[in-house]
């Protein structure tokens, strides 16, 4: 059979995330606007020419208004974090154009206040918010993401301990 492809030949989209800790250890969720009952942290594709650590402090204050002199960044994954899409999803999301997300995450510690957080923004995607604690958030995150936020706190399991939150 020639000429056939699956989403195995589909290239991974490249994604900054980040987990936003407050001065208890807690971490940043937002609840999606598209889905009522997934919460996530703040995250999304890297633009051209911008690197990892500048795609997320640009996500998060475009989905939180959190600007990026008010956080501190305390540590970043050592490798990629990869997910693929359910099946349900492929060809729905993204144009089609991606099998999943290939992410890099970044662990940094709000220095502001609570008021500094508004998700009220240009293209909103949470329609509330909150602090947790990661085991919650994991257990509250749309099910094909829980893996990468196992990976993700599992690699940030000696800053997150330091800082309190675990």
């Amino acid at each position: 059979m020639t000429g056939a492809s699956g989403p195995e030949d589909l290239p991974y989209r490249p994604c900054a995330g980040v987990v936003l800790l407050n001065r208890e250890g807690l971490v940043f969720a937002g609840q999606r606007i598209d889905r009522p009952d997934a919460w996530q942290m703040p995250q999304g594709g890297i633009d051209k020419g911008e690197t990892p650590a500048q795609a997320a402090l640009r996500e998060l204050t475009e989905e939180t208004g959190i600007p990026a002199d008010r956080v501190e960044v305390l540590a970043e994954t050592p490798d990629w974090v990869y997910y693929d899409l359910p099946a349900e999803l492929l060809g729905k999301v993204w144009k089609g154009k991606y099998r999943g997300q290939r992410q890099k995450w970044f662990l940094l510690r709000f220095l502001g206040e609570d008021a500094d957080i508004d998700i009220r923004t240009d293209h909103p995607e949470f329609d509330r918010w909150c602090w947790m604690e990661a085991d919650d958030l994991i257990a509250h995150i749309v099910p094909f993401k829980q893996d990468v936020y196992r990976q993700v706190f599992a690699a940030f399991r000696d800053p997150l301990t330091k800082s309190g939150a675990a």
